[in-house]
């Protein structure tokens, strides 16, 4: 372990969200810290990387903990923009609370930007979600993933393939801890709750009589050709089963711009981003997801839920190779027949992965508690 650990009197654990998917993997991190708090005080500073109410606020009400200790509202801007925007008033948040570790959830311009800056300042790293690799770095994702990676001290893992992937790219062992996935912990103490959503009453929907539908990867959206793919395939989906599309701010902009919105079948029903609970409730009962995103791939898993990706390359290969998903890349065919499969009862039976057991952040605050 670097030399930091052992000199620095400090109990100050400050955690970083920027994102959607931080608060979900922050929150079970609190909690753990919360049998503690005399011995650690755990902070909570939001970027502000995404901030508007259904993306950001909203998941601090639902996930029940404290507004953030520190807000830098960065907005949004290109990833030069936004990472530098991070970077400059993170520092000022670092020199201020001294923390004895900063820790960096997922892969998003926050993450890397934040874990930068503390490393620079010789404050020590943790990642939450290390090693995970789709390979594909045209995806802004897989850069902040690999320096993240590279820099920080304490590396936690979700699954076995995570383990490999920093094995094979020189870290150290001593760093890495295969911990389980936290995102699974948020799930499993939410679950419950979930059920008590009318979120299906409001959309008209009955369970297992509709899919489920989130695109916002830049190769699906961003341009018209691969767009109106998009809403081809919703189109056709909506023949046989009602449609929930739950609209990214930046996808609904450009089906505005491309006059797309139009198009979309009457079957279909847009929403704008939904709060977490109403939405594990609509993938809980659900026949089917098909996105592009990363998390749902592992919400999915272990709700057993079949989720068909639209992508060619997943950083989260435990999901297609031991869970529910299947990646399918842009093949309409394959995405057709994988759907059919589905509706007729052929889908594949996943299984759990190993330490997806809702004890993941205990298990990390444990071992923070140890190295600090």
């Amino acid at each position: 372990m670097p030399e930091i650990f052992n000199t620095l009197q400090s109990k100050r654990i400050l955690s970083v969200v920027g994102a959607r998917p931080n608060f979900i993997k922050i929150a079970p991190i609190h909690y753990a810290f919360q049998p503690f708090s005399k011995e650690f005080e755990h902070l909570i500073c939001h970027t502000g990387q995404h901030f508007d109410n259904m993306m950001s606020k909203v998941f601090f009400d639902e996930l029940e903990i404290p507004p953030p200790d520190f807000f830098l509202g960065v907005g949004s801007g290109s990833h030069a923009v936004q990472t530098a925007r991070i970077m400059e008033a993170f520092e000022n948040v670092v020199n201020e609370v001294k923390p004895a570790l900063v820790v960096v959830p997922g892969d998003v311009n926050s993450t890397l930007a934040c874990s930068l800056v503390a490393s620079k300042l010789h404050f020590p790293v943790a990642h939450v979600e290390a090693g995970l690799r789709s390979f594909d770095r045209k995806m802004p994702e897989e850069i902040n993933r690999i320096l993240t990676d590279v820099i920080s001290d304490l590396l936690f893992v979700t699954e076995k393939s995570g383990l490999k992937n920093l094995k094979n790219e020189g870290i150290s062992d001593k760093k890495v801890f295969f911990t389980g996935n936290v995102m699974i912990d948020s799930l499993a103490k939410f679950l419950i709750k979930a059920q008590e959503s009318v979120i299906l009453e409001k959309l008209n929907c009955e369970p297992d009589n509709y899919v489920i539908v989130t695109f916002h990867r830049p190769s699906n959206v961003d341009e018209r050709p691969g767009l109106t793919e998009v809403v081809n395939i919703l189109n056709e989906l909506a023949k046989s089963k009602k449609v929930v599309f739950a609209v990214h701010p930046r996808t609904k902009a450009n089906l505005q711009k491309f006059h797309l919105i139009n198009k979309l079948n009457e079957n279909i029903i847009t929403t704008e981003p939904i709060g977490y609970i109403d939405f594990l409730a609509l993938v809980s009962q659900s026949t089917v997801v098909i996105t592009d995103s990363g998390g749902i791939q592992e919400e999915t898993t272990f709700m057993q839920i079949p989720c068909i990706t639209v992508r060619d390359t997943t950083e989260r290969p435990i999901t297609v190779e031991l869970g529910t998903n299947y990646l399918i890349g842009r093949n309409f065919e394959e995405i057709m027949d994988v759907y059919d499969d589905v509706l007729t009862g052929h889908a594949k039976k996943g299984q759990i992965p190993p330490l997806w057991d809702g004890h993941a952040a205990e298990r990390i605050v444990k071992i923070i508690m140890e190295k600090v």
